[in-house]
C-alpha cells in the first residue's frame, strides 16, 4: 500500500524535484524547508526507515527524481555504487562474481556488487543494493571498461583480460580455482583474449605468485618462448614451491622453472 506522506514530507521532494537533486545532505534543507536541525534529522531519518529515500551513510541521502509510486524506492545498482564512491572521492571497478557473470564465465548472479577501490573495506547496504567494497592499493586499479545504463548512469568493471587475471590473483577471495584456469585456457583458444594481453595485465596488476602460476598455465598452453621470458624475469629463482590449485592435494610434479606443483586436473 503506497504510504501517505506527510506536509513536509511533500516539501521535501517538491523540493528536491524542483532543484533536481538526487542527493540530500544534512543540512540542505533546514534553510529551505524553515524547519530546525533536529526536525530536519528526524524527516531523513524518518524517510530513510519507510523506503522513501535511500541512506548512505549517515547525513548522506539518496533521493528519487519522481515521488515514489508504490510503498518504497531504492536506487539501482549504478547510482548506489557511483554515490558511495563519489562520497569518498575514491576510484572503482567492478570485480569478481560480478564480472565473471558479466563475461560469462558464470551464470550465478551475485547478490551483491563486490568492487575494488582506493578507498574504503567494508559491506554496506543503499536501499536494497548491498556492496562489498575491497581496498586495494590505487596502483591496482587499471584496465576497465565501462558501461552505460539505461539511466544514463557509468558502471565501470574490470575488462575481460583483467577479470580472468583476477581469478588466478583473488582466487582465495573468489574461490575462482581450478575454474579460473579453464575460463582462460578457453578464452586463449577461441581469441577472445592474447596471450600478450595475459601477460601485460599479469605483470602490471599480479603478484609474484600469480605470475608463477600464470607462467605455469601459459607455458602449457604453447605460449611463445619470448612472451614467457618477460613473466620469467619478473622474480628470482624460485626457493618454494607454491600449488598450481592451492586447494587440492599438494601432490604431483613440479614445473622448476615456475616453482608450480601441477597438482589437481586442470
Amino acid at each position: 500500500m503506497k504510504r501517505r506522506l506527510g506536509n513536509l514530507e511533500r516539501q521535501l521532494f517538491a523540493y528536491a524535484q524542483m532543484r533536481r537533486l538526487r542527493e540530500l545532505r544534512t543540512g540542505d534543507l533546514a534553510g529551505p524547508l524553515g524547519i530546525t536541525p533536529k526536525q530536519e534529522r528526524e524527516l531523513l531519518s524518518r524517510l530513510s526507515r519507510s523506503g522513501l529515500i535511500a541512506k548512505v551513510r549517515r547525513g548522506l541521502y539518496l533521493v528519487p527524481s519522481q515521488l515514489p509510486l508504490g510503498a518504497t524506492w531504492t536506487p539501482d545498482e549504478a547510482f548506489a555504487l557511483n554515490a558511495a564512491m563519489a562520497d569518498r572521492r575514491g576510484r572503482y571497478q567492478i570485480c569478481g562474481p560480478n564480472a565473471f557473470n558479466r563475461y560469462g564465465f558464470s551464470n550465478q548472479v551475485p547478490q551483491r556488487i563486490y568492487a575494488y577501490n582506493n578507498r574504503v573495506s567494508e559491506e554496506r547496504t543503499v536501499g536494497v543494493i548491498a556492496l562489498h567494497l575491497i581496498k586495494v592499493a590505487s596502483k591496482r586499479l587499471g584496465d576497465t571498461e565501462r558501461e552505460r545504463t539505461t539511466d544514463g548512469d557509468t558502471l565501470v568493471y574490470s575488462s575481460r583480460v583483467r577479470t580472468l587475471l583476477d581469478a588466478v590473483y583473488d582466487w582465495s577471495r573468489f574461490g575462482s580455482l581450478p575454474r579460473g584456469y579453464v575460463w582462460i585456457r578457453d578464452d586463449l583458444r577461441a581469441r577472445r583474449v592474447t596471450a600478450a594481453d595475459l601477460v601485460r595485465v599479469t605483470l602490471r596488476y599480479g603478484n609474484i605468485s600469480t605470475i608463477r602460476r600464470m607462467g605455469a598455465l601459459l607455458e602449457r598452453e604453447g605460449v611463445s618462448d619470448h612472451l614467457l621470458r618477460k613473466l620469467r624475469r619478473a622474480f628470482d629463482q624460485p626457493t618454494r614451491v607454491i600449488p598450481w590449485i592451492p586447494t587440492e592435494p599438494q601432490a604431483g610434479k613440479v614445473n622448476p622453472r615456475w616453482g608450480v606443483l601441477l597438482n589437481g586436473a586442470a
